[in-house]
């Protein structure tokens, strides 16, 4: 029996690996009756402004060009459905043609999940008579929060840090000099506890706000359909959060940075002596703790943050863009 002709198209970066890696180690179970000779495209194939339909109706056009027998469709945009429920998976069992959220499920052990998704997708269409591949929702509970979560970690908000170097090194610059100033140690020592938390969520809040306006982070909705408020506000959702998770990683980085610091070239004995206070090693937790803030607001916004990659794919509203205009070039 000739082998199952199954054709990945997956859209650039995450799902691409993916396709890539679920097509290398692809092992015939007993239950699949034909082996799968399986075909990796990458290439944008749908937008989040167009339906289902639309992008199940592109990858037919495209499996009826390079003659595969199944078609699966890989993207990180979330799915709707003329319900208004998310998706997980969508077919058109006629046409044997499927697209596959990624975001939809969850984010954790993607590799597995995905591989295990698209063996089901693809087994379901080959057999007529599986039950497995038709269109398959996501709680409406909890749902959103699955794909909300799987969106951030698409966005990998770790790689922000990179992204932010310009303004890390700057921030260090100034918590290291800061951290000698005794002004700064006196400041440190007039706050209280709830202060300090105050002044950490506002420096964190103010580099995030700066980022999102410097970068242009802001999606709108195309036109005023609930369908396009509710996905600006999800793309929006999604890029704060990522961000904030980036933000907080450099924070915590600054803060530890700064610490190592002060434990190595100051004497909390020496300054208590010359600002005539009793001063403690616990102490430098303390102005560590007050400088990374300072430092990551002076640091931040002093230096001009540059919107590079990193930074702009933390905001599913850009990447779509990059996605249409990709789109349009490779389909038309």
């Amino acid at each position: 029996m000739t082998p199952l002709q199954v054709g990945l198209v997956a859209d650039p970066a995450k799902p691409t690996q993916i396709a890539r890696a679920f097509g290398d180690r692809y092992r015939p179970n007993r239950e699949d009756r034909r082996d799968w000779d399986i075909e990796v495209v990458s290439e944008p194939f749908t937008v989040a402004c167009e339906d289902v339909e639309a992008a199940l109706s592109r990858l037919t056009d495209r499996a009826q060009e390079r003659h595969w027998d199944v078609v699966v469709g890989l993207t990180e945009l979330p799915l709707r459905g003329g319900d208004g429920r998310y998706l997980l998976v969508d077919t058109d069992p006629q046409q044997r043609t499927a697209v596959l959220s990624l975001p939809a499920l969850g984010g954790l052990r993607m590799h597995k999940r995905s591989r295990h998704a698209l063996r089901d997708v693809v087994s379901g269409m080959a057999d007529p008579t599986s039950e497995n591949g038709h269109r398959v929702p996501l709680p409406r509970r909890s749902g959103r929060w699955r794909l909300l979560l799987g969106m951030v970690l698409a966005n990998r908000p770790w790689l922000l840090v990179p992204g932010l170097k310009t303004a890390l090194v700057a921030a260090l610059t100034t918590g290291a000099i800061a951290t000698i100033n005794s002004t700064v140690w006196l400041l440190a020592g007039s706050l209280s506890w709830w202060r300090l938390v105050i002044a950490s969520i506002a420096s964190i809040a103010l580099v995030v706000g700066w980022l999102v306006i410097d970068g242009g982070l802001w999606d709108r909705p195309d036109d005023n359909s609930a369908q396009a408020r509710e996905r600006s506000r999800l793309y929006n959702t999604s890029t704060l959060v990522t961000l904030t998770a980036g933000v907080i990683i450099c924070y915590i980085a600054l803060y530890v940075l700064n610490l190592v610091w002060a434990l190595f070239v100051l004497d909390p004995a020496i300054m208590g002596g010359y600002l005539r206070m009793s001063l403690g090693y616990g102490d430098l937790f303390v102005l560590s703790w007050f400088v990374a803030s300072a430092a990551t607001v002076g640091g931040a916004l002093g230096s001009g943050l540059e919107s590079d990659e990193a930074i702009r794919a933390a905001a599913y509203s850009k990447r779509e863009e990059d996605r249409r205009n990709r789109l349009a070039r490779e389909w038309n």
